[in-house]
C-alpha cells in the first residue's frame, strides 16, 4: 500500500512539473507577442496622429502614397501579431485541456485508490477490532510493529484525501482558466477581424493612389530629375563643411604641434576631446534618440524602388521622417553647429559636428540655432517646414568624416 501511494505521489509531481515546464514556456512567449503587440498598435496611433493632421490641400502624391505603403506594413504586422496570438490561445487551450484531462484520470486513480484502503480497513474492522488486532500481539516488537502500521495507514489515508481535495480544487481552477482562454479567443478573433476590414481600407486606398499616380508619369519623371538634382547639391554643402573641418583639424595640429591623432578609418587628427566625444557618440549606436518626437521613415537609405515607375530608384544619402506640422526638430548627441544653410529642395538646413561624426537636418521653416552654438541631445534646433501638400518631413543624415552612414542603424529602433 505504501508503495501505490508513493507511485501515485510521484505520478503527480511529473505531471505537475511537465505542466509547469510547458506553462513557464507559453507564459514566455505570450508576454513577448503582447510586447510587440502593444508596440504595433503604438506606431499606428503615430500614424494615424500625424497623417489626420494634413492640412485640406492634401492630394495625391509621392509622399502621400509612402506614408500609406507604412501605415500599411504595420497593419499588415499588427493582423499577423493577432494571428499569432490566436494561434498561442489555441495552444493555451489545448494544453489546458490535456492538463484537465491528465488532472481527472489522476482523481479517478487516487478515488479509487483511497476507496480501496477504506474496504481494506472495513475487513480488517470486520474480522478483529483494532484494540484486539494491537493487544493480541505476543511480544512487545510485535506490538510496537503493529502500532506503527496503523499510525502509517492512518497518515496515508490523510494524505491520500488531502491530495484528492487539492487535485480537486486544481482541477476546478483549471476549468475556470480554460473557460477564460475561450472568451479570450472571441475577443481576439473579433478585433482581429476589425483589423483586417482596415488593412483592406488601406489596400485599396493604397491601390487607388497608384493608378492616379500612374496617368501623371511625366510629371513624376520631371520631379525624380529635380530631385537628384537637389540631393546632389545637398551632399556637396555637407562635404564641403567636412572637408574644411578637417583641414581648419590639420592646420591647428601643425600650428600647435599637438598630440592629435587619427582614429582607424579617419581622416581627421583629433584631439583627446574630440576623440572622447566620437567614441561616446560611437558608443550610442541604435540608441540615438529621434530628430523629431513622433514620426516614421517614408523613404530609407540607399536606393529607394519608385512606388509607380518600374525600373526606377531613387537614391537617399539619409532617411526622410514623416511628422507632426511644425513638429520640433532636435539634436540627436551633443555637439556644436557647424552649419546653417537654405538648400533649394531641402529649405533650412543644418550640420552638427560631433567629434568625427556629422548629423544633417533638413527640410526646416526655422532654425533656433546658429554657427559655433554648443547643443546637447534632445536640444531643440529648428521647427519642421510644412510643404504645398500639407505634408511635414524631415531628411536625416549621418556621416563619419567624408563616409555617408545609414542614420537608421544610429537611431533607436521604433
Amino acid at each position: 500500500m505504501r508503495q501505490l501511494l508513493l507511485f501515485s505521489g510521484l505520478l503527480w509531481m511529473l505531471i505537475s512539473w511537465s505542466v509547469t515546464d510547458s506553462f513557464s514556456q507559453t507564459k514566455k512567449s505570450r508576454e513577448e507577442l503582447e510586447r510587440e503587440k502593444a508596440e504595433v498598435q503604438a506606431r499606428l496611433r503615430e500614424f494615424d496622429a500625424i497623417l489626420k493632421k494634413t492640412t485640406a490641400t492634401k492630394r495625391t502624391t509621392i509622399g502621400e502614397l509612402n506614408a500609406i505603403t507604412r501605415q500599411f506594413q504595420t497593419q499588415n504586422r499588427l493582423v499577423n501579431t493577432l494571428d499569432r496570438e490566436v494561434r498561442l490561445i489555441d495552444q493555451e487551450i489545448n494544453e489546458t485541456e490535456s492538463k484537465i484531462k491528465k488532472m481527472e484520470q489522476e482523481l479517478i486513480d487516487l478515488k479509487a485508490e483511497y476507496s480501496r484502503m477504506i474496504y481494506n480497513t472495513s475487513k480488517l474492522n470486520r474480522s478483529i477490532s483494532i484494540v484486539a488486532f494491537v493487544f493480541s500481539s505476543s511480544t512487545f516488537n510485535q506490538l510496537y510493529m503493529r502500532l506503527k502500521y496503523l499510525k502509517q495507514y492512518t497518515d496515508s489515508r490523510k494524505q491520500q484525501a488531502a491530495q484528492i481535495e487539492e487535485v480537486t480544487l486544481q482541477l476546478a481552477e483549471e476549468r475556470i482558466q480554460l473557460d477564460s482562454r475561450k472568451d479570450e479567443k472571441v475577443k481576439v478573433l473579433a478585433e482581429a477581424q476589425e483589423e483586417r476590414r482596415k488593412l483592406e481600407r488601406l489596400r485599396s486606398e493604397q491601390q487607388g493612389m497608384v493608378k492616379n499616380l500612374t496617368k501623371r508619369e511625366t510629371e513624376i519623371k520631371r520631379k525624380i530629375t529635380a530631385t537628384k538634382k537637389q540631393q546632389a547639391q545637398l551632399e556637396s554643402l555637407i562635404r564641403q563643411v567636412i572637408e574644411e573641418e578637417i583641414r581648419l583639424a590639420e592646420a591647428a595640429a601643425k600650428k600647435d604641434n599637438s598630440t592629435a591623432t587619427k582614429s582607424a578609418g579617419s581622416s581627421m587628427p583629433m584631439t583627446p576631446e574630440v576623440a572622447a566625444l566620437s567614441s561616446s557618440f560611437a558608443g550610442n549606436r541604435g540608441k540615438l534618440p529621434w530628430p523629431v518626437e513622433t514620426g516614421f521613415v517614408t523613404e530609407v537609405y540607399g536606393d529607394n524602388p519608385h512606388p509607380t515607375l518600374r525600373g526606377i530608384s531613387v537614391p537617399n544619402d539619409g532617411i526622410n521622417i514623416r511628422t507632426q506640422p511644425n513638429a520640433s526638430v532636435r539634436s540627436v548627441f551633443d555637439g556644436t553647429v557647424t552649419k546653417v544653410a537654405t538648400m533649394p529642395g531641402y529649405g533650412e538646413t543644418v550640420i552638427i559636428k560631433h567629434g568625427e561624426y556629422y548629423t544633417l537636418y533638413s527640410k526646416l521653416k526655422t532654425i533656433t540655432v546658429k554657427t559655433g552654438q554648443t547643443v546637447k541631445a534632445k536640444d531643440v534646433i529648428g521647427q519642421v517646414a510644412v510643404d504645398v501638400n500639407g505634408e511635414s518631413e524631415v531628411h536625416f543624415q549621418t556621416w563619419k568624416g567624408l563616409q555617408k552612414m545609414n542614420p537608421s542603424t544610429w537611431i533607436a529602433p521604433k
